[in-house]
């Protein structure tokens, strides 16, 4: 499922909830809408989607490339003497 809610003053259940429920986001004692952008990825796996669409700090990482770019910043020889040309 895509997102679920409990709302419970039990420890224990919502322990158990945390660890039965195969949500994306689980909500517990507050409203099932409403993911946090930014924070909390939206978008199911399985039957509910193909993974995250929107938020969460790994969303934006799915349009990127990786790349490296690597200076070496140690001096060999002499420095150019300012003014002269």
């Amino acid at each position: 499922a895509l997102t679920g809610g409990l709302y419970s003053r039990t420890p224990e259940h919502i322990q158990r909830a945390s660890e039965a429920f195969a949500v994306g986001n689980l909500y517990i004692n507050r409203n099932i809408t409403g993911a946090i952008v930014a924070r909390q990825p939206f978008g199911g796996f399985k039957l509910s989607g193909v993974g995250s669409k929107a938020g969460g700090p790994d969303y934006l990482l799915q349009f990127l490339e990786p790349r490296v770019i690597s200076e070496n910043i140690q001096r060999q020889g002499f420095a150019p003497i300012e003014g002269a040309e």
